[in-house]
């Protein structure tokens, strides 16, 4: 057995279905041996995708996602989308490949420290050294990747464990040493003691099971405390993102448990479409005025950081309740009255039993409804104004009434991308995803490739600003190899408009910021997608219905929107 067939086997031993990759040298038996086995071997255009890929398909079933690269260049190419995996805690497995054992520091291709530019920006690293370690090696990073916070880990595995043992002896040479110089002799001596050793150990096809993640438990103590808060409560709010989301098997059933609660909540992370596409129970608009008028939240796996402006935007006086897997994050510029450090959804789905002891708050309710109906109001006289170009929020209000059900829809991008999360709708758990807190650019085709594989009869729609676009544009070869129903929507305005709106304000310069208005669908077309350049509100709807027109077929399409700017958004950023 060779040790692409062992890392295969114990993948498959994990539940994983998929393995992206970029084709190298290194790493060509993981690959080859994991599709016999029969797991899916997506292959892309940027190592960067492959993770992003993994990272999706992770957030989406929460089984590890799995991604191999090349030595060297492929496993640099990934630090960002791994960077990005780990502050958005997502359960991700990246197996890099590595120079021959015996080159190590000699000048072979592709040798690197690998581990000390990996290290930083995962929860766990480590180098195989020989083939009996590779599948308890593997069982290990699995478990941590889901144990506690969620997060990536990192695998290193040299080529010559890779391969049969037969076939690195070649390579190093076997000879006959009859009649050689006694240096010749030593050498090949030591040749063949270090490929004994790499080999050595090996009893027979047994593999050890799958370890079992480690994730806090809370108490019964603790759920009846925080139930007596909110029962105390006049003005109770809850805020649920991505860190209540990471049991994606209780995603319905915590839908139901948030419901029958009926305490007001925000969404926001990969907790959007929760409670599905209209909720008597979820607010949108005016969150940080709620905030400061309730007098208990609760903070649902969110971290008390930029977004909440590190905390100023809480009423001081209220009754904070902090629950998240995280240790650090439960008292992160926060001190709270409760934090307990368990899975944010499976307490909440506790708490509701709870529930027929909750006042209605009807009061509270109708105040934060009428707010949201005026913040609603707003947005469509937004939409009706007239602009040089398509108003992105006209747009966006028209592609809300033409989304289908079995939709995902993923942001990537700044300005255009958020404007798309004021108006969009998830129509239900699971069928949002953004980068999240790293806020990075280019997330879109990969998440977009784990999203049509885990859905694969939905639309898959990239909410892409111009700049973003170009980050992953070029996996319309990816989605149209694998027939992926994937649109991706872009925002021409010829700005990077999210930094542009205040550097010009504040520094009078839109240096750096200015691009050109470039026909991207004819990008996409020369991959084998289809596309469109729209100019006129008038057109969106008909773009719309022949994207999925063509998606339907397996052909991938872009809608290149060519947008105006509004004040939507001024004074929006923040840092």
């Amino acid at each position: 057995m060779n040790g692409g067939q062992l890392i295969s086997r114990v993948l498959q031993n994990h539940g994983v279905q998929h393995l992206f990759t970029l084709c190298g040298g290194h790493i060509a038996p993981i690959y080859v041996e994991a599709e016999k086995l029969g797991i899916r071997i997506i292959d892309v255009r940027d190592e960067a995708s492959a993770v992003f890929a993994a990272d999706a398909i992770a957030r989406l079933t929460g089984i590890p996602g799995v991604a191999a690269v090349t030595a060297g260049p492929g496993v640099t190419n990934t630090i960002t989308a791994l960077k990005n995996a780990q502050m958005a805690q997502s359960p991700v497995l990246l197996l890099g490949g590595a120079t021959a054992t015996l080159l190590r520091n000699r000048g072979a291709l592709q040798d690197i420290d690998q581990m000390a530019l990996v290290r930083p920006h995962v929860k766990w690293a480590a180098r195989v050294k020989r083939q009996r370690e590779i599948a308890p090696a593997l069982n290990k990073a699995l478990r941590i990747a889901r144990s506690g916070v969620p997060g990536p880990v990192f695998l290193e595995v040299p080529v010559d464990l890779l391969y049969n043992e037969e076939t690195v002896r070649e390579w190093y040479g076997k000879k006959n040493t009859a009649g050689a110089s006694l240096v010749e002799k030593t050498v090949q001596w030591y040749i063949n003691r270090h490929v004994n050793a790499l080999f050595s150990g090996m009893q027979g096809n047994s593999l050890p099971g799958p370890e079992e993640p480690q994730i806090p438990a809370f108490t019964q103590t603790e759920v009846n405390a925080v139930a007596a808060e909110v029962k105390k409560a006049r003005r109770p709010l809850m805020i649920i993102s991505s860190g209540a989301m990471m049991e994606v098997e209780n995603a319905r059933t915590l839908c139901a448990a948030v419901k029958r609660m009926g305490i007001p909540v925000y969404l926001s992370g990969m907790a959007r479409g929760l409670t599905g596409h209209i909720s008597e129970v979820q607010y949108r608009h005016k969150r940080k005025m709620a905030l400061r008028e309730a007098d208990c939240i609760l903070l649902c796996g969110v971290p008390v950081d930029f977004r909440l402006d590190y905390g100023s935007h809480l009423n001081r006086k209220a009754r904070k309740i902090v629950i998240n897997r995280s240790q650090e994050e439960l008292k992160k510029n926060i001190s709270p009255n409760k934090a307990i450090l368990a899975d944010p959804g499976a307490f909440l789905i506790e708490l509701s039993g709870a529930a027929d002891t909750f006042p209605d708050w009807s009061d509270w309710k109708e105040q934060l409804r009428q707010r949201e109906d005026a913040r609603e109001a707003e947005i469509r006289k937004t939409a009706e104004a007239r602009i040089d170009g398509v108003n992105p929020v006209a747009f966006f209000l028209q592609m809300e009434g033409l989304l289908p059900d079995r939709s995902v829809l993923i942001a990537d991008g700044g300005d255009f991308a958020a404007t798309a999360s004021y108006t969009l709708r998830p129509r239900r758990p699971l069928a949002w995803l953004d980068p999240g807190v790293f806020g990075t650019l280019g997330v879109g085709g990969g998440f977009a490739m784990g999203a049509a594989l885990r859905y694969p009869n939905d639309y898959i729609w990239i909410i892409y600003g111009d700049g973003s676009a170009a980050y992953s544009l070029m996996e319309m070869d990816t989605f149209r190899k694998y027939g992926m129903k994937v649109c991706g929507i872009i925002g021409n305005n010829g700005s990077w408009e999210q930094i542009a709106r205040d550097q010009v304000t504040l520094l009078g310069s839109d240096t750096a910021t200015s691009l050109p208005r470039s026909d991207y669908h004819k990008v996409a077309e020369a991959f084998g997608a289809a596309g469109e350049r729209v100019e006129q509100l008038e057109d969106v709807e008909g773009a719309l219905k022949r994207a999925m027109e063509s998606m339907d077929k397996g052909v991938p399409y872009v809608i290149n929107a060519i947008i105006g700017s509004t004040d939507f958004r001024q004074g929006s950023i923040s840092m």
